[in-house]
């Protein structure tokens, strides 16, 4: 059987190796065994129950939390020649009978459904009279009450096991901590299946986190010099901050649509097709989009403000770069998005113990934004992975931080938020320690007060920095229902009183031009400037358009560059291609082949090589050509 598995991942999914726990995952669920796996996104988490679907004999049911992204897994899988279907709420009466009967008479491998549909009796009943090959649980971090994406209906799943005994169950996520994880395996009654835990590393992702200035012309200037014409991700923490991003960035000329659960639903699909069906769009959104998008060729994700938590930015930031092809996780962070989430959870209602938790996960996120470490290493190590850095691939790594004994400059900015009667934001105190004569000090007669002016010896951004390191370090908090204003907490007075030291992170002065530089050596993608990679994304979105589908199912970016780099002129060549299987190789080769030699007769006439091939794509393929 695990012949067949190879066969199939060769022929279909034109791939030559298993990577990482494929295989071992693969082999466990054929054998009728149940497994939990937790794979990072773009490490082929879909392969290990896909493969085993068409190994094993009957229907394999997936159960999915998105329809868009059921929709987009049978769409690839229709492309390869796998019988696949969705059943869910898009579907007319007729379209869903229609499926339903394909499912009983057994013509159907694999049956993307929603926990929804599922758990419904009637459905349950249609299901005890199939042949099951197997039972997938994708997103499964979503039964948790730990996990950010909780879903209740998740929690009814345990029932599968004793209803069908015999059918294997497999579990997935990309993104669990050990509560998580633990808190699966009792919901879903997984305490005998196999665990296959992969690295969470995705050495692909260059993370980089700047401090706040202007966020919006940083975000700007990051986008023109690094992702021109690439496709990406910018989030933001509210609806309204969402349309004033996504129309700002339109006048600047970007490709950018937002997608927030504000809006009517037509828009939001018609935003969320264009996203996927079109080369180089950026969508502005709030987190509710992102879970099941599986757009491969997304080259940056962009955070104007802290998501919640590390799970949120792991799973966020992993919708960049699943293709292996280098990508980007950009976020601009100030003292400000640590008092709106703190002030967000404060007026939650959670019970209190939900908000502890979640306030500990908050501050493990800032704590990776403050970090002078390897960023890779820091975040690996929330969820419990060990991780020798440096990892070459994060700020922290290029552009090593220094940091620098703060013990004075934090006496130094408490003891003016004492003096000043705790009654003042961070621009007030700031003026008070350089000594700035105000109208507002005069008014107050903070002059006289001992702080003030002593803090010349730093500048401006230096104390900005040096109180927000403060409030993140939680020894200094934010008043909000008293108009911003810093107080001291009980870490405080260690500190104050000298028992305490206190290391701040020097935040570094960016050189630009050698930033890019850098940064340029790890993109290894074909330039927009280059004839033949323009022809063969023209005409990958050529026929996506036709068919229906985004291009990214037509061929992802790692096949298309492999096909840049390798030229194939022969149908032999072309089999070689990374994800080219049999259907594709039918259905595309010659297409593709004339594409390449007609950009290469324009560059070098003397010596193109004519295609063996004149099939109707053949005929109609230099239409792709500049």
């Amino acid at each position: 059987m695990m012949q067949a598995a190879q066969t199939i991942l060769r022929d279909v999914f034109g791939y030559t190796e298993f990577r990482g726990h494929q295989y071992a995952i693969i082999e466990h669920v054929v054998k009728g065994d149940d497994v939990l796996v937790l794979m990072p996104t773009g490490a082929g988490k879909s392969l290990c129950y896909q493969i085993p679907a068409l190994v094993r004999p009957g229907t394999a049911i997936i159960i999915s939390p998105l329809i868009a992204l059921m929709q987009d897994q049978v769409d690839t899988l229709l492309q390869l020649g796998v019988k696949a279907a969705v059943l869910n709420s898009s579907l007319d009466n007729q379209a869903a009978f229609q499926v339903e009967q394909a499912l009983l008479q057994g013509d159907l491998d694999l049956l993307y459904v929603a926990p929804e549909r599922l758990m419904m009796p009637r459905f349950l009943q249609l299901l005890e009279q199939c042949k099951l090959a197997l039972f997938a649980i994708d997103e499964a971090h979503c039964v948790s009450q730990w996990g950010h994406d909780f879903r209740p209906e998740y929690a009814q799943l345990f029932q599968l096991k004793t209803r069908f005994p015999h059918v294997p169950r497999i579990a997935l996520t990309a993104t669990a901590d050990d509560a998580t994880r633990r808190d699966m395996i009792e919901q879903l009654k997984l305490t005998e299946a196999k665990y296959f835990i992969s690295s969470f590393d995705r050495p692909n992702i260059h993370y980089r986190i700047v401090q706040k200035s202007n966020p919006r012309e940083q975000l700007h200037h990051f986008l023109q010099t690094e992702h021109q014409g690439d496709a990406g991700i910018i989030y933001c923490l509210s609806r309204k901050r969402v349309e004033e991003i996504a129309d700002w960035m339109q006048k600047k000329g970007w490709d950018a649509i937002p997608y927030h659960a504000g809006l009517d639903k037509n828009t939001r699909q018609k935003n969320q097709q264009r996203f996927l069906r079109e080369e180089g769009i950026i969508i502005v959104a709030t987190v509710a989009f992102g879970m099941g998008i599986d757009k491969s060729n997304v080259r940056f994700v962009a955070h104007l403000d802290l998501p919640k938590n590390m799970e949120g930015y792991y799973q966020e930031t992993g919708r960049c770069g699943r293709d292996g092809l280098p990508a980007t996780a950009w976020l601009s962070y100030g003292i400000s998005d640590v008092v709106t989430l703190r002030h967000i959870l404060s007026q939650s209602e959670a019970p209190e113990h939900i908000k502890r938790i979640e306030r500990r996960k908050l501050e493990s996120l800032v704590g990776f934004c403050e970090t002078s470490l390897c960023r890779r290493q820091v975040l690996l190590n929330y969820f419990g992975e060990t991780y020798t850095a440096p990892c070459h691939n994060c700020d922290n790594c290029l552009r090593p931080v220094e940091t620098w004994d703060g013990k004075i400059a934090a006496q130094m900015a408490m003891s003016c938020v004492y003096r000043t009667g705790q009654r003042f934001g961070v621009k007030y105190l700031i003026d008070v320690l350089l000594g700035k004569e105000t109208s507002q000090i005069q008014r107050f007669q903070h002059e006289k007060v001992s702080t003030f002016g002593i803090g010349k010896t730093y500048t401006l951004q230096q104390w900005h920095s040096i109180y927000r390191q403060l409030v993140a370090a939680n020894l200094l908090t934010v008043d909000m229902d008293n108009y911003g204003c810093l107080r001291l907490t009980e870490k405080s007075y260690p500190v104050l009183r000298g028992e305490q030291t206190i290391a701040f992170r020097r935040d570094p002065i960016v050189n630009k031009k050698k930033s890019e530089k850098m940064l340029s050596q790890n993109k290894n993608l074909p330039s927009h400037t280059d004839i033949l990679w323009q022809a063969l994304k023209n005409k990958r979105l050529e026929l996506a358009r036709s068919e229906g589908v985004p291009p990214y199912v037509i061929f992802h970016d790692k096949s298309l560059i492999d096909i840049h780099e390798k030229k194939p002129t022969t149908l032999n060549e072309f089999a070689n291609i990374f994800g080219v299987g049999q259907r594709k190789l039918q259905r595309y080769a010659d297409i593709f082949i004339q594409v390449i030699n007609t950009c290469m007769q324009q560059l070098v006439p003397s010596t193109a090589v004519p295609s063996p091939l004149v099939g109707e794509g053949a005929r109609r393929a230099d239409e792709g050509c500049l």
